[in-house]
């Protein structure tokens, strides 16, 4: 498992979801209203396969695309 970090400038809607290199959803870690601050979710990922990861962080009218190496 790991932590994903993030800071919030304003409240809104947020979606953190995480995908496979084919771009299939493997998780929803957050989606929900969140107000402005910084934030920590747990990603658990004893069940996925080694291997290439993105997860994407959706704020309101903000999304941005990270990469993640599982390795076991």
């Amino acid at each position: 498992s790991t932590k994903i970090s993030w800071r919030s400038p304003v409240g809104s809607w947020q979606t953190l979801k995480v995908f496979d290199v084919l771009g299939r959803e493997v998780a929803t870690l957050v989606d929900k209203q969140i107000n402005a601050g910084s934030y920590k979710v747990n990603f658990d990922a004893s069940k996925l396969s080694s291997g290439v990861y993105f997860y994407r962080l959706t704020s309101g009218e903000f999304s941005d695309i990270k990469k993640l190496m599982l390795v076991k």
